[in-house]
């Protein structure tokens, strides 16, 4: 299955210059942690911000499921009632994820240290993607899996420890879903849970951690790497948390506003942790024109307005340790580099190939359908930009976002219309990306 069950298909084409000012969603990564770190506390936390996206939502469905208290109280607000660490209930149906990795990860890691018996479940996307990395060091801890798919996939059945174990564990590849797991299962062991990790990755689990209470404590360790120590058996107490623009959707428009001719738009309160910002760091050394200004916080996250103005771009070489710090969007940075003039070389992808498609593969099929030229190299992708995209291909989205809205943003700025096969998942993550291009003069049909 590569579609929905009743996809939409859309064409992007040439428009005129993008302009005005729009907020893009609340970033999901801490939209789902707010949800889950709440129902792990005591006391009411309340949300502003949060996003509404079909992956966000299945995790509020999956913290009622588990006996949290979760309501929505306005326009993006909700106000969730939390168990207490190790305090989940043991659910009465399988927790459905959806299409959501972050969320179905996240989970696991909260259930494998409370003495519960969940089935974990999914789409036909997400029930092909790999689990057993997560899972490896949750059994470390005591948790057990009982049935799943092929190679501990979806649908499967996890068993949390009764008496969970403090481990110290060093993440095979840069991953924040594996660590934030092993932290999230850390809560409810005695002693001090540690992750090490070779490079960096997001570290919005420890900041919201601290947040809500708990005494954790992050280092560096080696030339890019952390180490990060948590305290078990912490009561965390409910908070106030404001949910910061998501960088990785703010990335569609930001794109489409450096390669449409005469852009200048501004976004609000787009989070600039400097572990998502890879992508705002590429894109000015290829000679984006990105402006920030109205620098503020909220529980540990900065924020900042973008004004963006159309930009000539030059191709560049972008290493692989920044990898994590912008893994979500290459898609879009790979459109830039077709508007680029010269050669863009992206290393060290390989995790794009585990996401909710091969997104190296459908990366360069994209770009190669529109007239780009462009190589996979191991886990490099190399493209070769010459200033404009000839466009006119038709694109397979594979049931991913990312891919359905690159797509679209590509199409705005070629020389012909840009087809998508499939825009229904868009839902997933940017519930008003269409509207919100639209209101800034994208054209859309």
């Amino acid at each position: 299955m590569t579609h929905s069950a009743h996809p939409t298909p859309l064409e992007a084409r040439s428009s005129g210059p993008l302009s005005g000012k729009a907020r893009v969603p609340g970033d999901k990564s801490i939209s789902h942690r707010a949800l889950i770190l709440g129902a792990l506390a005591v006391g009411e936390t309340r949300i502003s911000g949060l996003l509404e996206g079909e992956d966000v939502l299945n995790t509020a469905k999956a913290m009622r499921a588990l006996g949290a208290k979760v309501e929505r109280t306005g326009d993006f607000a909700w106000s969730v009632r939390g168990v207490g660490v190790a305090g989940f209930a043991q659910p009465e149906m399988p927790l459905d994820f959806g299409n959501s990795g972050t969320g179905c990860r996240l989970v696991m890691g909260a259930v494998a240290g409370c003495p519960i018996t969940a089935v974990f479940d999914g789409d036909a996307s997400l029930r092909s993607r790999p689990m057993r990395r997560i899972l490896d060091p949750l059994e470390l801890m005591g948790a057990r899996t009982g049935a799943s798919g092929e190679g501990g996939r979806l649908p499967l059945t996890l068993h949390g420890a009764r008496d969970p174990l403090p481990i110290l564990y060093r993440t095979p590849v840069a991953s924040a879903q594996i660590k934030s797991a092993v932290l999230l299962a850390g809560l409810a062991a005695p002693g001090v849970t540690t992750v090490i990790e070779t490079e960096a990755s997001r570290d919005h689990t420890e900041l919201m951690m601290k947040h809500f209470g708990a005494q954790i404590v992050s280092a560096s360790e080696g030339v890019h790497g952390r180490k990060i120590a948590l305290t078990g058996q912490p009561e965390l107490h409910g908070a106030e948390v404001v949910v910061p623009a998501d960088p990785s959707s703010a990335a569609f428009p930001v794109v489409a506003a450096l390669i449409v001719e005469g852009s200048d738009i501004v976004l609000s309160d787009v989070m600039t942790n400097p572990l998502r910002t890879g992508l705002l760091t590429t894109l000015r050394e290829m000679g984006a024109s990105i402006e920030e200004s109205h620098v503020r916080g909220d529980a540990g996250e900065p924020m900042a307005q973008l004004r963006v103005r159309a930009s000539k771009l030059r191709g560049v070489e972008v290493p692989p340790e920044r990898a994590p710090s912008m893994i979500d969007e290459y898609l879009v940075l790979a459109v830039a580099a077709g508007f680029a003039e010269g050669t863009t070389i992206m290393r060290g992808l390989q995790e794009l190939r585990v996401k909710e498609s091969d997104r190296l593969e459908a990366t360069a099929a994209m770009l190669r359908v529109n007239g780009v030229k462009v190589e996979i190299s191991g886990n490099d992708l190399i493209v070769e930009g010459k200033g404009h995209v000839p466009g006119g291909g038709l694109v397979a989205t594979h049931m991913d976002h990312r891919i359905a809205m690159s797509a679209l943003v590509m199409g705005l700025a070629s020389d012909k219309p840009v087809k998508v096969d499939d825009t229904a998942f868009i839902a997933t993550s940017f519930p008003d990306f269409i509207p919100m291009m639209r209101g800034l003069g994208a054209e859309f049909s």
